[in-house]
């Protein structure tokens, strides 16, 4: 922006420059000078309309000079400027379509409205790798300027699934503003992979939400009746509802609700009790939820509780020491 308002004011100060001339040496008018000023720069040559001293034609000379070097700089930056975007943008695609191919177990978030823009956020700030599917220009703009990673086009279509991964993907959000959207993006991603977990956003219509789930969806969401729920829990128990938020979010309090899955890996966990995995002893970690494989849940589970392979443990403890333990469940 900057350099061409520059440009501008330099091309206004040749232009005056010009006619000032053509008026001092030739006594011409200042519309004269300016028309002769314009043929000269821009070597068009239509026809004189100021008779030419010696002395105008050595200032149209050096108007020439001056005029038309100026006019071929400016030229060549602005073919620079879009033959250099041109390979820029070329560039930037295939990078982008190199990330994507070596992406996994990322997840594939559709829309970035206001819904859209807090799931990316969470998602970056607990280092999760996504990518974001969005077809309004303006949206696509604020993506890239946050360094986020954006597909432009309709979530809807296979071939952007399949261009952002979903077949690798472990989970898609589907949040953008039409029902009838989300529909159709749960059922083309299920169908491009059945093993991943979707999770659409719903008005809040019960016909909506039973048409989401036959279409593929894991769970349905509707923001509205959440935030109702939420704002009636801080009324009726305020506490209870403070704790969870701050454990989930892991801020201030210094605690955080966490799931770590079981791998056959995690050798120091599998086929034992949650008393002879020590997990409360070594990482000073309470688990509150035990979900196994198959589906259902142990609540409140006791020290003679097995852990097995593919259950997910909801803990509740520090952050650090929720790290430790999921690091000692590495291999090796």
């Amino acid at each position: 922006m900057k350099k061409t308002i520059i440009s501008i004011l330099v091309l206004c100060a040749i232009l005056t420059f010009g006619s000032v001339g053509y008026m001092l040496i030739e006594d011409a008018s200042f519309d004269d000078g300016l028309y002769m000023t314009m043929i000269t720069v821009s070597t068009v040559g239509y026809g004189e309309t100021v008779h030419l001293t010696p002395a105008g034609r050595y200032f149209t000379m050096i108007l020439i000079l001056i005029g038309v070097g100026y006019v071929m700089v400016v030229f060549r930056e602005i073919t620079e400027s879009v033959v250099a975007g041109g390979i820029r943008t070329a560039l930037g695609k295939r990078n982008m379509s190199k990330k994507l191919e070596k992406m996994k177990d990322h997840y594939v978030v559709c829309g970035f409205g206001r819904i859209g823009q807090v799931i990316c956020r969470l998602l970056q700030e607990n280092g999760k790798q996504f990518v974001i599917i969005e077809k309004k220009d303006d949206e696509i703009e604020q993506i890239n300027a946050l360094g986020y990673m954006a597909l432009k086009g309709d979530a809807s279509d296979d071939q952007m699934l399949i261009q952002a991964g979903v077949a690798r993907a472990k989970g898609l959000v589907g949040v953008v503003s039409s029902d009838a959207e989300n529909v159709y993006i749960s059922l083309s991603a299920r169908s491009l992979n059945p093993r991943l977990y979707i999770v659409a956003r719903s008005s809040g219509d019960k016909r909506v939400e039973e048409k989401l789930k036959r279409a593929g969806a894991d769970q349905v969401i509707s923001p509205y009746y959440i935030g109702a729920y939420h704002m009636a829990n801080l009324i009726l128990r305020p506490t209870v509802t403070d704790f969870i938020d701050l454990a989930v979010s892991g801020t201030n309090l210094g605690l955080r609700l966490e799931e770590i899955v079981v791998t056959a890996s995690a050798t120091a966990l599998v086929d034992k009790s949650l008393m002879e995995s020590e997990i409360r002893k070594k990482f000073n970690i309470i688990v509150v939820v035990i979900k196994r494989r198959a589906g259902d849940s142990v609540f409140n589970p006791t020290p003679t509780t097995l852990i097995e392979v593919g259950d997910t443990l909801v803990v509740l403890g520090e952050v650090e020491q929720i790290k430790a333990l999921e690091k000692s469940m590495l291999p090796g």
